[in-house]
């Protein structure tokens, strides 16, 4: 059965939980969100204060349905991350560098794309990518994406300025 786009959503895999965000997980995100490892390719700087966060959570949970399809990525019980979609088709995850190399953004994106595909008509996924991200570009491969094109200075993150990577995936033939 197809979900439609703003009934709730839980996504269980073998080891992770992927849930829509909640007031409480401020303190689990901050975490991910001031660690300078977890936001070197990220969209911003670390976030250096806790109200950084905060707003950045609101906006997560206040994220118009149909346009956002968002999760927080759950394992024990701890939010240890998020994966999904902040703007479709446009996919994007971060976990806390503790949870890194087990193969749980490969989990958590592999069950984010599979519910987007069954929930929306869209014909295709996107990612933007740092060039110097090779974990990142070679997770994105592992789960079929390809690379479309590439373009300089993209991002402005503080005071210096960052290229992307475009990669898509195609909607799985029916």
């Amino acid at each position: 059965m197809t979900q439609t786009p703003d009934a709730p959503v839980e996504l269980v895999t073998r080891r992770l939980r992927l849930r829509r965000a909640r007031p409480d997980d401020l303190a689990d995100l901050h975490a991910i969100l001031s660690h300078p490892d977890a936001m070197r390719f990220w969209s911003s700087l670390p976030h250096t204060d806790l109200e950084q966060s905060r707003a950045w959570l609101a906006n997560m949970i206040d994220a118009p349905p149909g346009e956002s399809d968002d999760f927080i990525v759950e394992m024990d019980g701890r939010a240890i991350g998020k994966a999904g979609f902040w703007r479709l088709p446009a996919i994007g995850y971060i976990l806390h560098p503790d949870y890194w190399g087990q193969g749980l953004a490969t989990e958590a994106l592999r069950a984010a794309i599979d519910h987007v595909f069954a929930t929306y008509p869209i014909p295709i996924v996107v990612a933007d990518v740092d060039p110097d991200n090779a974990a990142s570009l070679a997770l994105l491969a592992k789960l079929g994406f390809v690379e479309t094109h590439r373009a300089q200075r993209t991002w402005q993150i503080g005071d210096n300025w960052y290229d992307s990577v475009f990669l898509a995936l195609r909607r799985p033939a029916a």
